[in-house]
């Protein structure tokens, strides 16, 4: 027997609970929402932050590599005040500088002048100064000290904060070395030809199974240095295999044939002793103006690489040395580049050098070279507008400042990210490092 029920109407959520749900089911969904822009954002800028230290510690490090062949000579890189025999003119101790015979000698990006305010063009035979080593040019906003860093045409752009231009306030370093493992080696079938003691021809057949280069492109009218463990003769030749040494056209004398010889070697002073050099680059992440701009480490190299001047590494905003010089006195001074070239405005003494320098001649410090300290600011690469104002503090000490400050504070005598065309918001880190110079001419 059925039961009747009566008719029961299902009943629903009245419009003020759907809204509270809604409410609710907002605030949630808002609450994870920025949980995970949050974590987003803290993600990015981690990862940035470990971007930056690897890229600052590789470009501290590629540096240093190269300073520390500064001044190296070809198996005769020792320290110490060079003494020379007076009867065969042959170094016999410490670090032998090359001897100049050409009277026209050309390295690539070469700046350093001679004249007022350095030695006048010697019209002798010399020793190979030091000021061709190494040589610094410490830069502002506007301009560099000494003004003569390498232009457009040695692949080193004037300063700007346009993609392509060099960075602002970024300092330039040129270095050089010779490359031993380079050259070809006197032996077996090269050999040196001599008449009354003076060289007639250097004969060279390439060893390429000892990886030595072919002499294709050597031409008329190069220089050359001839090398031992001794001592080291640059002068002009002609010819190919058999270069000869030009006459008083092009050499003040003929160079010595020297006996005996320890493991001669014939360079090419064009690729084998080696220009390197150091600036910052505005490029973007993009390739294009309006793209993210930051700063490139870009190293030239006269060693035949190409293109000459090549990027290492992005991220790279500012760029300082100090050079730790060791007075006529034996003190120490940390100086600019500015200060070196002029030894301080003539306030300090230079060591004593090859027997033909003088302590006073401009530039004379360089040969004092101990140590230099290198200083990078680097930079996220890529905007991160979610970034407060303590975190783009940021510290950099060759300007004095050593608590983080914001990037528009960096004083009267300061350069601001804005100043070389980057973004403000941006993580940035300083790296240094400092290098003993083990190969640098006294």
């Amino acid at each position: 027997m059925s039961v009747f029920r009566p008719f029961q109407r299902s009943r629903g959520v009245t419009l003020v609970e759907l809204m509270v749900a809604m409410v609710l089911g907002l605030i949630v969904a808002g609450g994870i929402v920025t949980v995970f822009m949050s974590t987003s954002s803290s993600n990015r800028a981690q990862t940035q932050l470990a971007r930056l230290q690897e890229a600052g510690r590789f470009a501290v490090n590629r540096i240093a590599d190269d300073l520390k062949m500064a001044g190296a000579q070809y198996c005769s890189s020792t320290g110490g005040i060079a003494n020379v025999a007076s009867g065969s003119n042959i170094a016999l101790d410490a670090l032998r500088a090359p001897r100049v015979l050409a009277k026209n000698l050309t390295f690539p990006q070469n700046t350093t002048p001679w004249g007022a305010p350095y030695p006048d063009q010697p019209t002798a035979p010399y020793s190979l100064p030091s000021f061709f080593y190494m040589r610094g040019f410490e830069c502002t906003k506007t301009d560099c000290t000494p003004a003569s860093p390498p232009t457009v045409d040695d692949g080193v752009p004037a300063m700007g904060d346009q993609v392509g231009d060099r960075v602002k306030g970024a300092a330039v370093l040129q270095l050089r070395y010779v490359d031993s493992g380079r050259g070809w080696s006197i032996g077996g079938a090269s050999t040196i030809v001599a008449n009354n003691g003076l060289i007639s021809s250097v004969h060279i057949e390439p060893k390429t199974a000892a990886g030595e280069p072919s002499l294709t492109g050597v031409a008329d009218g190069e220089l050359m240095m001839l090398a031992d463990c001794s001592t080291a003769q640059i002068f002009q030749t002609n010819g190919n295999p058999d270069f000869v040494p030009v006459d008083t056209a092009g050499n003040f004398t003929a160079p010595r044939a020297l006996v005996p010889q320890s493991a001669p070697r014939f360079f090419r002073l064009k690729t084998d002793f080696r220009t390197i050099t150091y600036f910052l680059q505005v490029v973007s992440d993009d390739g294009t103006a309006s793209g993210a701009k930051t700063g490139a480490l870009m190293r030239c190299d006269s060693g035949g690489q190409t293109p000459a001047c090549q990027e290492l590494v992005r991220g790279a905003e500012r760029l300082d040395f100090t050079y730790g010089i060791e007075d006529a006195n034996g003190l120490l001074h940390y100086l600019t580049a500015a200060e070196v070239d002029s030894r301080a405005a003539k306030t300090i003494a230079c060591p004593s050098g090859p027997p033909d320098s003088t302590s006073a001649d401009q530039g004379c410090l360089w040969r004092a070279l101990k140590t230099v300290e290198v200083n990078v600011l680097m930079d996220g690469q890529q905007p991160l507008y979610t970034l407060q104002a303590p975190d783009i503090a940021y510290a950099y000490s060759p300007e004095g400042i050593t608590t983080p400050k914001a990037p528009d504070d960096r004083g009267d005598d300061g350069i601001a990210p804005s100043d070389q065309g980057f973004a403000n918001q941006m993580l940035r880190r300083q790296f240094n490092t400092v290098v003993m110079l083990r190969n640098y001419n006294p």
